[in-house]
């Protein structure tokens, strides 16, 4: 083999005497993809960041050696480290919408990297600034190089971050979970971008990850860390074929598969079977204003004329790209966005039609579990405060002794314990938090629960048991779930039934084994086609 890239030796990190990274050793050869996985926590960014030298202040940092191409990284200065950073060692951060600058432009961005590292004309990096742009496949003009991030979708924050690490030509790029949040067509489309701007520059690549759908198609080589510790490395054909530590082979385990849902008993609906929730017609449309009086010109069609009917003590999943209207549609119909037409019938009561206190009844039988739960939780309250909210506000009746039993029973339903009540959301992992919005979204005793992605930035095992807990909640309450993903897999383990959304409308719905394994639409063919098979 090759003399190693980057070969790390003995790397320690440690925050208040507690390591986070233990004495790890690995290496990384020249135009090979090396995948470190394990889940959150187990110090994965943590040892890239260690790397780079952008630990925090706080950290507690010691190796024998790091050596980039055979020389030390250890004995050199910050400001000659400056010029290897960003240089001859690039890095993709996981989230590009924090890790860009709100206030300069892309074009500016991409060339700032040029001009540090590079003795360029303004002509010549307005140029490289163009050509990184095509490398990375992003539509360029004079105008999108002069356009802020906020005005990109997220996959094209995802382009540019590539671009701006491509910027010094490295030899290495550290790629730091640079897909969790895309969807899935998007998702294929930056990992085949990577690999073919790979192919052509021979840099190496160190893809960090808790996917390991994601990694058993784009790495050579495989390291699994587990508690600051790296347990097994081997070649990525090895590790799939014949995984050997225990925590290797539960990582494995918890992987959701599409033939889960070959293996339901898929059976009619019947006559007797409970539509709960009957949507027709329904309409989301935004107004597009121009000219000096604002004058309404035509409409964004978020959600375009969508009907669909949800079965009591079912799931139905809802799927698509970004911006397909899916979120939209959820919100929608729990009014927490105004809608534009159609009707939305729960229990045949029509929900678009209530008004005043009728309407907090309404919010008794239909609850919401958000994406980000950190972000949908009040971090001045106490977990216990935050369950409660609801019981307050909607059942006044129930009096204090009765509310706090039943918050505790709440928090024994998802596996959480009763101490949980007087902690902060910001102590808890983010599966932990998404147990907590459950439990929220349970303390009212709905019949129907939307869940917006609630598993789409969560660990392969941590995602695994937040499924079993929704399953167990189901049989237990007979809750209904209009579950929007854009995770076919996840998918296949949870729904009964499957709509898919495109540009607004769903263009192919049906029972889950049918829409996954015989799609009749070709956007639901090109949904599967860019699922990561293991």
């Amino acid at each position: 083999m090759d003399q190693a890239l980057l070969q790390v030796t003995n790397l320690s990190v440690a925050f208040k005497n507690e390591k986070v990274v233990d004495a790890i050793n690995f290496e990384v050869y020249p135009a090979e993809t090396f995948a470190l996985v394990g889940e959150s926590g187990s110090g994965k960014s943590i040892t890239a960041l260690s790397v780079l030298r952008l630990l925090p202040a706080a950290a507690h940092f010691s190796a024998t050696d790091i050596k980039l191409q055979n020389e030390s990284l250890l004995t050199i200065t910050e400001s000659n480290f400056c010029k290897i950073r960003g240089r001859r060692i690039a890095f993709i951060f996981q989230d590009p919408m924090s890790s860009l600058n709100p206030v300069m432009t892309i074009g500016d961005q991409i060339a700032e990297v040029i001009q540090i590292h590079f003795n360029l004309s303004k002509t010549e990096i307005k140029n490289t600034v163009f050509e990184l742009l095509r490398q990375v496949e992003m539509p360029v003009s004079e105008r999108r190089i002069n356009e802020y991030p906020h005005q990109l979708s997220g996959g094209q924050r995802q382009r540019v971050m590539i671009a701006i690490a491509l910027a010094g030509k490295p030899d290495l790029l550290i790629a730091d979970e640079p897909t969790t949040a895309l969807d899935v067509t998007i998702q294929a489309q930056i990992l085949i971008l990577l690999k073919s701007i790979q192919a052509q520059t021979g840099m190496a690549l160190w893809l960090i990850s808790h996917d390991l759908a994601l990694v058993s198609n784009m790495a050579d080589r495989i390291a699994v860390m587990q508690n600051g510790k790296i347990v097994e490395t081997n070649t990525t054909q090895l590790f799939f074929k014949q995984a050997k530590h225990p925590y290797s082979l539960s990582l494995l385990a918890a992987l959701p598969s599409m033939q889960s849902c070959v293996d339901k008993t898929v059976e009619p609906v019947e006559e007797q079977e409970t539509c709960l929730l009957k949507v027709e017609n329904f309409k989301v449309y935004y107004p597009i204003r121009k000219g000096f009086f604002k004058r309404i010109v035509d409409h964004v069609k978020a959600v375009d004329d969508v009907s669909f009917n949800l079965y009591s003590a079912k799931t139905l999943a809802l799927v698509g790209e970004s911006g397909c209207g899916k979120t939209t549609l959820g919100k929608g119909l729990l009014r927490l966005i105004p809608h534009t037409a159609g009707r939305v019938l729960l229990n045949n009561i029509e929900l678009t039609a209530l008004r005043g206190s009728a309407v907090g009844k309404m919010c008794s039988e239909i609850q919401i579990v958000f994406q980000d739960p950190f972000a949908a939780m009040n971090p001045r309250m106490l977990v216990g405060e935050i369950i409660e909210e609801g019981i307050k506000s909607l059942h006044p009746e129930i009096n204090i002794e009765q509310r706090q039993q039943r918050v505790r029973h709440l928090l024994q339903q998802v596996e959480l314990p009763e101490t949980a009540v007087l902690r902060y959301p910001h102590e808890f992992s983010g599966g932990q938090r998404q147990r907590i919005c459950i439990a929220r979204a349970l303390a009212v005793e709905p019949k129907l629960i939307v869940c917006d992605e609630p598993t789409s930035a969560l660990d392969v095992s941590v995602q695994a048991q937040i499924i079993k807990l929704f399953k167990n909640l189901q049989q237990e309450h007979d809750l209904s779930y209009l579950f929007i993903t854009h995770d076919l897999a996840v998918v296949a383990e949870i729904a009964d039934d499957v709509a898919v959304m495109y540009q607004g409308k769903i263009v192919e719905m049906g029972k889950v084994e049918q829409v996954l394994m015989r799609p009749k639409h070709q956007y639901t063919r090109k949904l599967l086609d860019a699922v990561p098979v293991v």
